[in-house]
């Protein structure tokens, strides 16, 4: 079973922990960071595994267990609803979208996420994350056997978007790393080469105000762990400790027209037109994230083996 790892702050200090369903095991080493955690900590993680918690829930705050720098990669239109929702034909679909986050993104699984003034058009994502384990500096070759070798653990994060930045600037990079937009957490689950089994029997669900707006099964993926991990070292570098993002189910408050209407708009309406539209249309969706929103996110195997806790954070602005 997967050893679920907490980072946490408690007196002023940042720690780590084993997660138990009590509370917390504290870890006796000190790691500066998630690199760190995974180049020294086994035995200490291991140990903390073993015994029973000391530490209450309500006596820390949690942290995000990815800890910045790091990079955060991200796959996009990855789950085959969610192409679907966006016009797109998942069996056509010829390549893999790959873009970043800014690590400044990063923040608590516990947390606030603020709206920038500028931004009306405030969007969800709950993904699995893929915390890598390895150093990757060259192609290498990946596959379902092998993956516990490059992948350390799992998380939740919520690949937040204002799409009223991302979409009409063109720029996701923009869009999807204001500070705070991505609650990581809380656990860390540290696999088991046994436990890799389990990647595409996950499912994801994210609640706004209690109302399910995305849920799906990592079965439903389009491009898996193994061959993404296997074409992003043909054109990138990965260290220990970074995130890799693997897409978002459907359900965001984003929607777009079909393929035909939007082909007709872009014949109809110059770009400045066509983007006071799409603003004004999709400012009529009531999904979009408000100030006073609370948005919870799971991500879990039936059967608990794997079980990456729950992510609550509010919505201020």
């Amino acid at each position: 079973m997967a050893i679920n790892l907490v980072h946490y702050l408690h007196d002023d200090q940042a720690c780590w922990g084993v997660a138990h369903v009590h509370g917390i095991s504290p870890m006796a080493g000190s790691y500066a960071s998630t690199a760190e955690l995974i180049a020294s900590g086994e035995a200490d993680w291991r140990a903390a595994h073993g015994k029973s918690p000391s530490l209450p829930y309500a006596d820390v705050r949690l942290l995000s267990p990815v800890t910045a720098p790091a990079r955060l990669l991200c796959q996009g239109a990855n789950y085959r609803q969610h192409m679907i929702e966006s016009g797109l034909n998942p069996d056509e679909k010829s390549f893999n979208m790959f873009f970043e986050k800014s690590d400044c993104s990063l923040n608590a699984p516990t947390g606030k996420v603020r709206r920038p003034a500028h931004v009306s058009l405030l969007d969800y994502e709950i993904e699995l994350g893929l915390v890598f384990k390895t150093a990757i500096t060259g192609p290498v070759t990946v596959t379902d056997a092998d993956l516990h070798k490059y992948v350390f653990g799992l998380v939740i994060a919520n690949d937040i978007s204002a799409r009223d930045v991302q979409l009409p600037q063109m720029q996701f990079f923009k869009g999807k790393s204001y500070r705070g937009f991505c609650p990581v957490g809380p656990y860390l689950a540290v696999l088991e080469p046994s436990d890799f089994r389990y990647l595409d029997q996950l499912t994801l669900t994210l609640t706004v105000n209690g109302e399910v707006r995305q849920q799906d099964s990592t079965a439903n993926l389009v491009y898996k762990p193994a061959e993404t991990i296997t074409e992003l070292s043909t054109f990138s570098d990965v260290a220990p400790g970074d995130l890799l993002l693997t897409g978002t189910p459907s359900g965001c408050a984003l929607r777009v027209p079909p393929p035909f209407l939007r082909r007709l708009m872009q014949l109809l309406l110059n770009e400045k037109k066509l983007w006071a539209v799409f603003k004004r249309t999709q400012g009529r969706r009531p999904q979009y994230l408000k100030p006073g929103d609370t948005v919870t996110a799971t991500i879990a195997s039936a059967d608990r083996v794997i079980d990456l806790g729950e992510q609550r954070v509010g919505i201020d602005g």
